[in-house]
């Protein structure tokens, strides 16, 4: 018989499967919702609910927190479905694939502090040419020039983008301040230079329950 520690492990990936294989049916990978997923999550807290006292601090603190990341994806799946019944979203071939690869980045270790600024510099665009974020997105902002010298803002930042994943139910063990904070002064001097500019804007931000850190060059 599992323990409860592996069955609220079972239902956090579960739960990542179930907004992958929703990603496919939006994107017409599939041809059916993923009803068996979803009535697994559902049978599991309707029981971890109903037997709370069972549950150490933890153990209540990791379920109620997997219980509010599924119904955060449950109504965004609902309104998607609606809309899409009522014709009002268009369909994207490519988005079962991209469903797939943004589930393996999930998964695979964080980058490294170089691969990470390589990465942030080859995205950034001015402000005018960054890309609408969705409906659904919501995020901090903070602009800095010298890092160094604005470990406050610094601070704010890893604090709002840690909040983030964490809201998100995305892993954070391997996010550590000291490894942020050389990222965004790295990211910062290779994006100035680059772009012969002085401000650098950092965006996080939640997108279809996916959490994105992006470097924007400010005009």
């Amino acid at each position: 018989m599992a323990t409860i520690d592996e069955e609220l492990s079972q239902l956090e990936r579960d739960i990542r499967q179930l907004k992958i294989e929703y990603d496919m049916y939006f994107g017409g990978g599939r041809k059916r919702p993923p009803n068996e997923v979803e009535w697994r999550i559902e049978l599991l807290i309707k029981r971890y609910s109903e037997r709370g006292g069972e549950l150490k601090f933890a153990q209540r603190f990791r379920f109620n927190n997997l219980s509010q990341t599924y119904a955060k994806y449950k109504d965004v799946f609902r309104k998607r479905v609606a809309q899409r019944e009522e014709g009002k979203v268009q369909r994207h071939f490519g988005a079962a694939a991209k469903a797939i690869e943004a589930e393996r980045a999930r998964t695979q270790p964080e980058i490294s502090v170089k691969e990470a600024a390589v990465a942030a510099a080859a995205s950034a665009t001015p402000p005018a040419q960054a890309p609408a974020s969705s409906a659904e997105s919501r995020g901090f902002r903070m602009v800095c020039s010298e890092p160094e010298k604005e470990r406050q803002k610094v601070d704010q930042l890893y604090d709002a983008f840690l909040r983030a994943k964490q809201e998100a139910g995305e892993e954070t063990s391997k996010l550590n301040r000291a490894g942020f904070n050389e990222f965004v002064r790295k990211t910062t001097k290779d994006l100035q230079a680059k772009k012969n500019c002085r401000d650098v804007e950092y965006v996080v931000e939640t997108v279809d329950g996916q959490v994105k850190l992006k470097a924007l060059v400010k005009s």
